[in-house]
């Protein structure tokens, strides 16, 4: 054999040997292509939307921590009273999603919330605080109803009761001039127990809210009825930007007991017929706002209370901020009081 033969033939094993792997070769997969979770701006800050939808959602949250004085503020046992300060601790956790469609912007919102207060029935288990759907100015569901947002600034503004109903609502938003109109289930408003043979059964409540905008200042009023209690009650706010600070001024007044109106420290028979309150909100510096205030109330009962009261909140870092108020009231249904609180929030 010569070397011509032996080249030949040794190029001809290699190329068969090379053949044979290359029919053996493993070809990898595609990798899949991910879905990046992408940033929605179309309804502020905030929301993203959920992969493989058009729909944005933001999430958000809120953890409270609290500790109060005043006499008798805190309770061994559920509903017994006895020392003068409590400790209590509030969490939430929010959903919010608004989806684009052919009958406007769809939106559903839910708050989750959970309690604990040892002196005063210990925890309470999470809770859905609100929950409702919303097609362009129509409100659906669980929510805070527009009395419930009657207060000013400060902590001395008591005059609503718990108004967080099942409802259904409408607001018309042109600007200069915000309308809405509504009807709750005030159901919870009332102690089957209690009053059983004094109700009928038939808790509805009606609600209507007007304001008008000046620039940075507005004017609000909002009326409610309790059908059952065939009672009803007015509340009107003024908020206008004034010097370094925000000047805020409420009045409302209540025909008589009702589902939307609250009482005197919770005690029975002393409910609340008319108030008149202000407060000043200065903003000291960039972090620090200081709000006295004060109230008078008048309960049906024509007892006379007379209360002021100064909060101060100092901005820690972003979505962090600590709080601090003290409050003296004067009363003729009870001993004058002192009371407050210091409080720390992280929001998100």
């Amino acid at each position: 054999m010569n070397i011509k033969s032996l080249l030949i033939g040794s190029a001809a094993a290699l190329a068969a040997v090379s053949g044979a792997q290359a029919a053996d070769a493993i070809v990898a997969a595609e990798p899949e292509p991910l879905e990046y979770v992408r940033v929605c701006d179309a309804f502020g800050a905030g929301y993203f939307y959920i992969p493989g939808t058009e729909t944005c959602l933001k999430i958000g949250g809120e953890v409270r921590a609290t500790l109060a004085f005043g006499e008798d503020i805190g309770g061994e046992a559920a509903g017994g009273r006895s020392s003068d300060w409590n400790s209590a601790v509030r969490a939430r956790v929010s959903f919010d999603t608004k989806t684009d469609s052919e009958l406007g912007t769809i939106g559903t919102y839910i708050r989750l919330q959970g309690n604990y207060n040892p002196r005063d029935g210990g925890a309470e288990g999470a809770i859905v605080e609100q929950a409702y759907i919303t097609i362009g100015g129509l409100k659906v569901g669980k929510a805070l109803t527009f009395w419930d947002d009657i207060g000013i600034n400060g902590e001395l503004d008591a005059f609503d009761g718990a108004t967080n109903f099942n409802t259904i609502s409408y607001t018309y938003d042109a600007g200069s001039f915000v309308f809405g109109v509504g009807v709750d289930d005030l159901s919870s408003g009332y102690d089957y127990d209690a009053l059983n043979d004094l109700y009928g059964g038939n808790e509805i409540g009606v609600q209507a809210y007007g304001q008008v905008n000046f620039g940075s200042a507005n004017l609000a009023l909002r009326g409610v009825y309790d059908t059952e209690a065939e009672e009803g009650a007015l509340y009107a706010t003024l908020v206008a930007p004034i010097g370094p600070g925000e000047l805020n001024i409420g009045a409302g007044w209540s025909s008589d007991p009702n589902a939307y109106v609250g009482s005197y420290r919770d005690l029975a028979g002393y409910d609340f017929e008319w108030t008149v309150s202000a407060s000043y909100a200065v903003k000291a510096t960039e972090k620090l706002t200081i709000t006295p205030g004060l109230s008078y109330w008048e309960t049906h009962n024509n007892d006379d209370i007379w209360g002021v009261g100064i909060l101060a909140e100092y901005q820690l870092a972003t979505g962090l901020k600590l709080g601090a108020t003290v409050n003296y009231t004067d009363s003729d249904a009870l001993d004058d009081n002192t009371s407050g609180f210091l409080r720390l929030t992280r929001s998100f």
